[in-house]
């Protein structure tokens, strides 16, 4: 290995997901925190079914030694229930976060009742119409990725389209995760640019179809950090990529947000107001929120 290939390794920070079942939810929302830190690497792994003292003390003694390897202290992303193993993993050499007692404890005083504890309990019943949709939409987003399937565009309630790592990923997923709607990405490639207008398989889709740009210097700093030295991180390239998207989009007539110093929270409600989604998300909320209500 070069002294180069050394240096960038050690920049690579470590990030487990660690559950007691497959560890999807895991993964899933601690992605989308950690796509809010576009100038940072990291390398995940998934430690998943973690459902026993032992596993949990086997899983504490992976990160551990990922800890003494590395001078960047690893990030740790759990969604265990139970106390006792929740706290193995919380002593472990690393930042630890439980996106599970991060919240329960707030939910247990609002409610005046304690929750269940029990593993693997993701949904409650009356919405597991609601979840399945969440689940559809995750994975058409993720089966969508990066221009793929374009032919089932038809199908996808938002499209996203831009160049190269301004921010379309991150942003489908969140939407698919957080409002349940199905999110195609389009990557805008040099091919595409060297035309005046945009491929039909968006021409056709203008109605649902948001355009994500960026500001220069930060889009050549992020493709640097996944390709240094080539012309695709250049920031003449950049700003010619970035130009030419603007012109497309501006014939197209769509929408366009600039992802540069706004976050994919805010990004994602602009994208669901644009193309009034909203009032059918919100109804949606509603109806779940009264059903709970009539089932306490």
């Amino acid at each position: 290995m070069t002294q180069h290939e050394n240096k960038k390794s050690e920049q690579i920070r470590k990030v487990f997901f660690v559950s007691d079942r497959t560890g999807l939810t895991a993964e899933s929302y601690g992605k989308c925190l950690l796509a809010q830190f576009p100038d940072l690497e990291f390398e995940t792994i998934t430690l998943a079914f973690v459902d026993t003292t032992e596993k949990a003390l086997h899983a504490r003694e992976q990160i551990n030694h990922t800890s003494l390897e590395s001078n960047l202290k690893p990030v740790v992303f759990s969604t265990l229930v139970n106390d006792d193993e929740q706290y193995i993993i919380e002593s472990a050499n690393a930042c630890v976060i439980s996106l599970f007692h991060s919240f329960i404890g707030s939910l247990e005083s609002f409610f005046g009742v304690e929750s269940s504890h029990k593993q693997g309990v993701s949904r409650i019943s009356f919405s597991d119409t609601t979840y399945q949709r969440r689940l559809d939409a995750i994975d058409f987003a993720l089966t969508h990725d990066d221009g793929v399937r374009p032919d089932h565009y038809d199908d996808a309630e938002v499209i996203l389209a831009g160049v190269s790592r301004c921010g379309k990923t991150p942003t489908s997923l969140y939407l698919a995760m957080n409002f349940s709607l199905k999110v195609a990405n389009y990557p805008l490639t040099p091919e595409d640019l060297v035309s005046e207008t945009l491929p039909k398989c968006l021409t056709d889709n203008l109605e649902k179809l948001v355009g994500l740009t960026i500001k220069p210097v930060p889009l050549s700093r992020i493709r640097r950090q996944r390709r240094p030295d080539s012309d695709y991180s250049s920031l003449e390239i950049c700003q010619s990529e970035l130009e030419q998207a603007k012109s497309m989009f501006e014939k197209a007539g769509i929408t366009v947000f600039d992802t540069t110093d706004t976050s994919i929270e805010e990004i994602s409600s602009r994208v669901v107001r644009t193309l009034g989604l909203a009032r059918e998300r919100v109804r949606e909320s509603t109806l779940i929120f009264n059903k709970f209500i009539k089932a306490r």
